[in-house]
């Protein structure tokens, strides 16, 4: 790809996530193109439809996330590993209205776009929670099918305005139910 066209392609991308942080999934693509100073026909030609763009935004997110988990995997203790990784997960759908549902469908769509990254973030956090529930710190119950479903619902009642406000305990809740060595406001911290 050309510098100039890598400069746009990336310049879309920044503007799309700022764009789709405000106003969620239906963002205009017209918007997105005028506030990242290139004209329509540019920017479709990098991501030919909405879902283009929007797998291309996810598909960064996602794999970074995937990326966090490995990192976190080798450096600190397992239910911290794990907690830490829920949060991050679930600020990123809680940052992007609408995202959840696009991962929820693409999660078991191997014809979709987002289908390998979405599967990558699931096998990391079901390696996240078997360490925990290897060490003991996690309940057994579950699996990587429930802790995804967990931070889909999650991100589902974040974007509802009238759950919006009570994000932080309802992650705390979730969190002090998959951890079982925590307990008070250990879940908390770090929540914003």
């Amino acid at each position: 790809m050309r510098a100039d066209a890598e400069k746009n392609r990336s310049q879309i991308l920044t503007v799309a996530r700022d764009v789709v942080a405000e106003h969620g999934v239906d963002a205009s693509m017209r918007d997105i193109a005028r506030r990242a100073g290139v004209g329509l026909a540019t920017l479709l030609r990098h991501f030919p439809t909405r879902e283009a763009l929007f797998e291309a935004l996810l598909c960064t997110h996602l794999d970074a996330l995937t990326q966090r988990a490995a990192e976190l995997e080798r450096s600190t203790s397992a239910d911290e590993a794990l907690l830490s990784w829920f949060r991050k997960l679930v600020e990123f759908t809680q940052s992007s209205r609408g995202v959840v549902a696009m991962m929820a469908a693409a999660h078991t769509n191997p014809d979709s776009a987002l289908y390998a990254s979405c599967a990558a973030v699931h096998s990391a956090g079901a390696r996240l929670l078997l360490r925990a529930q290897g060490e003991g710190t996690a309940r057994v119950d579950m699996n990587g099918d429930d802790l995804f479903a967990l931070i889909t619902a999650l991100g589902w009642a974040a974007d509802q305005p009238s759950f919006a406000p009570r994000a932080d305990h309802l992650v705390h809740l979730i969190t002090s139910a998959i951890l079982t060595s925590r307990s008070g406001d250990d879940g908390k911290k770090g929540m914003t």
